[in-house]
């Protein structure tokens, strides 16, 4: 495969962004609701076409680019979550007053940066994907210009996102000066001679700082809330499964490969932030009374889930993250759904306004009902196995180190404080007695189709782990753990 082979999937995407705008330029569409299906369904296509691609062992680009099996697996993740963000963004359509067209292309430029993350394997790539991703959620995350909440959302996720942008940035030149290198691969093989000093060690520091912002993890944080709040729906979605995988996969790839052979300086580092991260996200969400919010702060609770995964350092842990990332993106999608259909109707967000959903539509009470129910870890759901799995990698890894036994407990503690916020929303679907006059919520066929998917796969893969495990595990094998 040639180096333009390699990037085909990404230059699908920048066509489709491209073809939208001047379509739109020349021909405005009318019909805010077609030109979204229309794209979710061509990004269908290359979702397909993605599976005839084969891992390729060589690199490209002078070394900075990768296609090998974790990439293939990040990239079909993310063509997922940007499908169904696609047919998200068509029921949400008819809130944008104009700029619809400019809303898509966003968002597959977006999706095309999230594409690039899966495949990095040099700091300078991994900065210019992280750029091409955050600068356009600056811009989504305000699309709403009309209202202060979504531009309030919008400048705190600029000014945040810049600021780890900085820190970022510092953090590579610091690397390249002490080892001479920026590539994964030459970085891994400098420093197995020995740790450059502590002018690497800042370095290290702040890479990882820029990172715990894109994966939103204590201290890194308190951007999440608000912006999930804020920004339209359909984003929020984006930001909670495309952004957080993406961030999830430059983390991977600069731990367990890069900086892997130095990972005594970070593995303790790690465990407490999942630590701190796990308590903050899930203590945090039990006062919440809007839904979005309270996503948000489920969203950090998450990340110090994966985290443990991360801080383990082995073969299994890595294998499970990559799972749970799978699983997660079903279920945030699945829940994010209900969501915008139900908001379209009641034009609020605060959970009051999903009392009595079980009545009023069946099938996205039981939906949004099975979404948060995963999200608690309930069996047989997708959830539960991607938690154990976390669990077992921090267990095999206390063997050797009786911290992580601490760990494994407040990641328990943590499963039980959600499971009150998440029954407390379940509480408000079915026990609730709906507002009078309140009329059944309409579903249309391309959320009825995105909703069914999504529930078989919450389901399906609590049941049937294999297909996913295999591909999580297959995946995982680039880290060379033990």
């Amino acid at each position: 495969m040639t180096a333009l082979g390699s990037v085909q999937l990404e230059a699908m995407l920048v066509t489709l962004a491209l073809v939208t705008l001047l379509s739109d330029a020349f021909r405005p569409t009318m019909n805010k609701r077609s030109i979204g299906l229309g794209l979710a369904a061509l990004v269908a296509l290359v979702l397909l076409y993605s599976f005839t691609l084969q891992p390729q062992t060589t690199t490209y680009f002078h070394g900075m680019y990768r296609l090998d099996t974790l990439s293939l697996y990040f990239k079909r993740l993310f063509l997922v979550a940007t499908l169904m963000v696609l047919v998200m963004g068509a029921e949400f359509a008819e809130r944008f007053e104009s700029g619809v067209a400019e809303f898509y292309s966003l968002v597959l430029l977006a999706a095309t940066g999230m594409l690039l993350t899966a495949s990095v394997n040099d700091f300078i790539l991994m900065f210019v994907a992280l750029e091409l991703v955050t600068i356009t959620f600056y811009v989504l995350t305000s699309f709403l210009r009309r209202q202060l909440q979504s531009l309030e959302a919008g400048t705190k996720y600029l000014i945040l996102g810049a600021l780890s942008s900085g820190f970022t940035v510092y953090g590579i030149a610091y690397i390249f000066g002490t080892t001479g290198t920026t590539n994964f691969d030459t970085l891994a093989a400098t420093l197995k001679s020995g740790t450059p000093g502590t002018a690497f060690t800042l370095g290290m520091l702040l890479v990882m700082t820029g990172l715990g912002f894109k994966i939103a993890s204590v201290p890194f944080q308190i951007w999440a809330p608000d912006v999930y709040q804020g920004a339209p729906t359909p984003v929020t979605a984006f930001l909670a499964v495309g952004s957080k995988a993406a961030g999830f996969a430059l983390l991977l790839r600069v731990l367990l490969v890069g900086l892997l052979p130095v990972s005594a300086l970070w593995t303790t580092l790690v465990l407490v932030l999942a630590a701190a991260t796990l308590l903050y996200g899930n203590l945090g969400a039990l006062p919440q009374t809007n839904i979005k919010r309270l996503m948000g702060y489920s969203s950090i609770g998450h990340a110090g889930y994966m985290l443990m995964g991360v801080a383990a350092v082995n073969a299994l842990g890595a294998g499970a993250v990559l799972f749970y990332l799978g699983q997660y993106a079903f279920t945030n999608l699945c829940a994010f759904l209900v969501i915008i259909a139900v908001t379209n109707v009641t034009k609020t967000d605060e959970i009051s306004g999903f009392a009595g959903l079980g009545r009023r539509s069946p099938v996205l009470g039981l939906a949004l009902f099975a979404a948060l129910m995963s999200l608690a870890g309930l069996p047989p759901l997708s959830g539960f196995f991607g938690k154990f799995q976390l669990f077992a990698a921090v267990i095999e890894r206390a063997q050797t180190d009786w911290h992580y036994y601490v760990l494994a407990g407040i990641g328990a503690a943590a499963a039980v404080v959600s499971l009150y916020f998440y029954m407390n929303v379940a509480k408000a679907i079915y026990l609730q007695e709906p507002e009078a006059g309140a009329a059944p919520i309409p579903v249309s066929r391309p959320m009825r189709a995105a909703l069914y998917f999504c529930m078989a796969a919450i389901i399906g893969l609590g049941i049937f782990q294999r297909p996913l495990v295999e591909a999580a595990v297959k995946a995982a094998t680039v880290f060379q753990l033990k």
